[in-house]
Formats: C-alpha cells, sequence, structure tokens
C-alpha cells in the first residue's frame, strides 16, 4: 500500500465496503452479469450533455482506453469519433453485452481486453484514457492512478458522480438490513490522493443528472423486486414484507411508473489529468 496518507484512508474506505457487502450479499463471481444488459445503450444514440462533454475531450485520430467500460454506454460512442477504443474489462458478463452491442451497431474498430486494471496495463498505450465509475471501488488507488497516467500520451479523464451510484441505496440498506451502509469513496477522497501526488487536475462539474434516478418499476410488484435486488436483500426472508410495508416512502407514483425515493440527487464530475 501506499504511504500517502490520503490512499491509506482511501483503502481503508474500500476495505470497510467489501467487507460489509461480503457479509450482507448473496456471493456470485461476477455480480455485473446479471446487470449488464442494463448497462447497454445504443452507440449511435443522440449523445447526453455527460457523454458528449467526454467526446469533446476525443480526436479523431486517437486512440481511446477506457478502464472498465462495460458494456460501452462511453466507450462506443467514442468508437464512432476516434481511431480505435480498447475496453479493459474484468466482467465476462459485461464484455459479452460489449461485444453484441458494437456488433449490432456495426462497429469495428473496438476490441475488449479481459482483465482488471492495472494488472492489464503492461505494453499498452493510447492517447487518452478513460475510467468511469470505477474507483470508488480500488483499494490501491495510487498505482492505479499512476498506471493511468503511464499509458495516457494526452489526458487522463476520470469521471465519478458527487454522491456515488454505490451510495445511493443507504437508507434502502439500513431498512433493510438493519445497520447502516458503509459508503464508497467520494470525489473529495480522490482528490486528496491525487493532490497528494503533487497533480493538480481539471475538475468539471457535468449538467445531466444521474440516469439510474430515471428508472421507473412500471408496476408494484416490479418496484418492490427492485428494492430488494438495490437493496442486495435478496437472501433476506422477509425482504419483500419490509419493502411493501414501507413502500410510500421509498417509491414516489410517476408516470411511467414508480420513482425511486431513496435516490439522492447527484451530478457529473470529470477530472482530467
Amino acid at each position: 500500500m501506499s504511504d500517502v496518507p490520503s490512499a491509506i484512508a482511501y483503502a481503508a474506505r474500500v476495505d470497510a465496503y467489501h467487507s460489509q457487502a461480503a457479509r450482507t450479499s448473496s456471493p456470485t463471481t461476477d455480480r455485473w452479469a446479471s446487470r449488464a444488459a442494463n448497462f447497454r445503450l445504443d452507440p449511435r444514440r443522440t449523445l447526453e450533455a455527460n457523454t458528449a462533454a467526454v467526446a469533446a475531450l476525443v480526436a479523431p485520430d486517437d486512440v481511446v482506453v477506457d478502464v472498465g467500460g462495460g458494456a460501452g454506454r462511453i466507450g462506443l460512442p467514442l468508437a464512432l469519433r476516434s481511431r480505435e477504443v480498447l475496453n479493459i474489462e474484468p466482467s465476462a458478463g459485461m464484455r459479452e453485452q460489449f461485444d453484441a452491442s458494437a456488433r449490432d451497431a456495426g462497429i469495428t474498430n473496438v476490441r475488449c481486453i479481459p482483465g482488471a486494471w492495472p494488472d492489464t496495463a503492461a505494453g499498452i498505450a493510447a492517447d487518452v484514457v478513460i475510467v468511469a465509475n470505477v474507483t470508488y471501488f480500488v483499494r490501491d488507488i495510487v498505482p492505479f492512478v499512476e498506471a493511468l497516467k503511464h499509458v495516457a500520451r494526452k489526458r487522463v479523464i476520470i469521471a465519478v458522480w458527487s454522491s456515488p451510484p454505490p451510495n445511493h441505496t443507504a437508507a434502502l440498506f439500513e431498512l433493510l438490513h438493519g445497520e447502516p451502509q458503509v459508503h464508497v469513496p467520494t470525489h473529495r477522497e480522490l482528490l486528496a490522493v491525487i493532490w497528494d501526488l503533487g497533480i493538480l487536475p481539471d475538475v468539471r462539474v457535468l449538467p445531466d443528472t444521474f440516469r439510474g434516478a430515471r428508472e421507473r418499476p412500471p408496476t408494484r410488484a416490479e418496484a418492490i423486486r427492485y428494492a430488494v435486488e438495490r437493496g442486495s436483500a435478496e437472501q433476506i426472508p422477509r425482504a419483500a414484507e419490509i419493502v411493501e410495508a414501507h413502500f410510500d416512502q421509498l417509491f414516489t407514483a410517476s408516470p411511467g411508473g414508480f420513482l425511486p425515493a431513496w435516490v439522492p440527487p447527484a451530478r457529473e464530475i470529470l477530472i482530467i489529468i
């Protein structure tokens, strides 16, 4: 572990989060596999403002590395605007969705590299390296960031939410598990590490709100299942009953379905190195 004080605190926070998750959630070898399709978007869509802001930092001749690029929500639209995109992705389920989405969209200048960063960094060079919604789970953040910088010829773009998605379910988690949820590190802890490394980044707050906050299960039964899954409570026998009993606190009826009331407001932040 790095002897940078902020990095030690960062690692402790990640350790505490993973320890609680291992104790309270059902074990799985690929926790993203069952949800991978939910992260797939049309690569040829009109870009959201946040994704367009990232795309504006990529040139047509750039080689882009998307660390933990998942199903290609960001990487595949960038492939339409750059020379090549490499998706470094440890989840087989996510890689399958990425490949299928690229194939369906007729995108050929992409490839997946299985594995986790920075283990996969050796021998890779790129103009731009992007990592979105990954740093929350990285225990050894210093070598992670240093590898990003080493690979990128032009810039590193780290995207995080002001309230990270794993922290959005805190109220729901406490209701279902009877204990406070440990929060993953936010941009505050990440920026402290980056500053302690002697790096002065460009920080930009983007306009769009969190996409997941707009999810609306269409029926009451689906909303209950959604809450049990998001609360990592599938293994709790009475979880559905607990959600049912607190339904009006947890959901707001809206056009198109039930809007989760536990999701806090959040804005996406770009940390550009």
